[in-house]
């Protein structure tokens, strides 16, 4: 098939079911869509990849997206708790981790792919550093999208029984709002620059690095407004699902339906755990059960964020717990799963 077609196929397939998995509410659905179809091509003969350069500017716009996230509101609430959230990141990471060495010792993914897939609440940019780490970031990338589709399923279960109908109506995505193009232009350059010091800095996922870490003092300082209208956002998704997904091969297809049954029994013990911590703080620090349970929620800070602002509940805390998590698993990350590749060097990293 010529690859105008390919493209043709991959783009508008791509598209057509992430408006059937956002119909549905499934999470991150404009990234699991295009991956999806990917797989699909990727595994049939499909010819075509994405160019590299397109590739780092959706990770440098994806940094610039999260460090725009960050306000200071955010900070001044770490600083008054910063003992509670440091100890209940740790709990979460510390488990978190053993689950991700138990899943490389008893080879159910290859090298560290374990580690980086069962690292909480950073999905998208544990794909990107475990790829920059040399692990297989096609088994990573099919391990952290099925515990996020699995745990925000759960939290909004639970959530379902405080939703406020007239707040969560009122978070529903608007695709193509107004937007400042000054401000947009502004944030388009700040993506391009900062992409092009974090490639040259010789960073691991230095693309998406840089621009979180400037981007974050830039927001919070107030220098500069970061404006990414959703569809953009919805572009970037799609980038990184079709990277990842035209990366597969019948044999890592073959391996990733094989360790599932595993895969899943570490999600719901992740799950399980951060729900007893969420019990903790509702004995001992009086947090309401449904702010404690979406705090420690091992999903996506977005989608977290999302669910927390439909319902009554305490969301600078949330957000503090989610954010510090989400920062904390970027900087031990990599050092964990150094730790596991030595333990586990005898072990092939990829799957042909």
């Amino acid at each position: 098939m010529p690859h105008l077609l390919q493209w043709g196929l991959l783009i508008g397939v791509s598209l057509v079911l992430s408006v059937i998995l956002h119909d549905a509410d499934i999470p991150a659905a404009l990234l699991l869509g295009p991956m999806i179809v990917g797989i699909v091509l990727g595994t049939n003969g499909a010819t075509i990849a994405m160019p590299k350069p397109i590739y780092l500017g959706a990770q440098s716009v994806l940094g610039c997206m999260v460090g725009g996230s960050m306000t200071a509101g955010i900070i001044t609430s770490f600083m008054h708790d910063w003992p509670l959230v440091l100890g209940v990141t740790a709990l979460t990471l510390i488990a978190s981790s053993f689950l991700g060495w138990i899943l490389c010792i008893k080879q159910v993914l290859p090298g560290t792919a374990g580690i980086w897939g069962s690292s909480p609440g950073a999905a998208s940019a544990m794909v990107i550093m475990a790829e920059a780490f040399g692990a297989d970031a096609r088994l990573v990338a099919f391990m952290q999208y099925v515990r996020v589709v699995i745990v925000v399923a759960v939290a909004s279960s639970v959530a379902n029984f405080w939703v406020d109908p007239a707040l969560a109506a009122a978070h529903t995505h608007q695709w193509f709002s107004p937007f400042d193009i000054g401000d947009f232009g502004i944030t388009l350059a700040i993506a391009v620059i900062l992409c092009i010091l974090g490639a040259k800095s010789r960073l691991p996922s230095g693309p998406l690095l840089v621009p979180m870490i400037v981007v974050m003092v830039l927001s919070i300082t107030g220098m500069v407004d970061i404006v990414l209208p959703e569809w953009f956002l919805g572009l970037t998704y799609a980038v990184i699902g079709w990277m990842i997904g035209l990366k597969f091969t019948p044999s890592v297809l073959r391996h990733a339906a094989y360790a599932l049954p595993k895969i899943l029994i570490s999600i719901f013990v992740l799950i399980g755990f951060c729900a007893g911590i969420s019990v903790l703080l509702v004995i001992f620090m009086d947090v309401d059960p449904l702010t404690a349970y979406l705090a420690t929620s091992p999903g996506g800070l977005d989608s977290v964020a999302i669910i927390a602002a439909s319902t009554n509940v305490d969301l600078s805390f949330i957000l503090v717990l989610q954010a510090t998590r989400f920062f904390m698993v970027l900087l031990f990350g990599p050092p964990l799963a150094r730790m596991v590749a030595k333990r586990t060097s005898k072990f092939p990293d990829r799957i042909v």
